[in-house]
């Protein structure tokens, strides 16, 4: 299911919202000081071209570093890279088939606001997944 999701996502949102992560991403990458938003917006971009099966989590060692680094991030790209998640997700939500999508479009706009302090991490278990402490 996640795969056929992903697939209708990348179709009708994934793949314009992935561009604007990867301009925004060049764009700050020119910049010489403003290169570790460029790699956050790397990082996010390839989430929002392949959203489902994956989450966002808080990194518990993120501190005022990565707010006053978001607050950086909301002024340069983080606006209008949410806007853009705002637009897709209300015209995703025109359709019943595509409710699902515009959540999940939803969702992604916090992350498009503060990425920093954030890991991207695969929900997915499987038999490699488990630990040796949890027999």
């Amino acid at each position: 299911m996640r795969t056929l999701l992903n697939i209708i996502w990348l179709i009708f949102a994934g793949f314009w919202l992935f561009v604007g992560y990867m301009l925004a991403g060049v764009l700050l990458c020119i910049l010489i000081v403003t290169i570790p938003w460029g790699i956050a917006s790397f990082r996010v971009g390839l989430y929002a071209l392949w959203p489902f099966g994956r989450e966002v989590v808080s990194k518990p060692t993120a501190g005022v570093g990565s707010f006053l680094g978001n607050v950086v991030w909301v002024i340069l790209a983080g606006w209008w890279l949410a806007l853009g998640h705002i637009i897709s997700g209300i015209a995703l939500c025109i359709t019943i088939i595509g409710i699902p999508l515009g959540i999940a479009d939803f969702k992604l706009v916090p992350v498009s606001l503060m990425p920093l302090g954030k890991d991207i991490v695969s929900t997915r278990r499987g038999a490699f997944d488990r630990t040796l402490t949890t027999r």
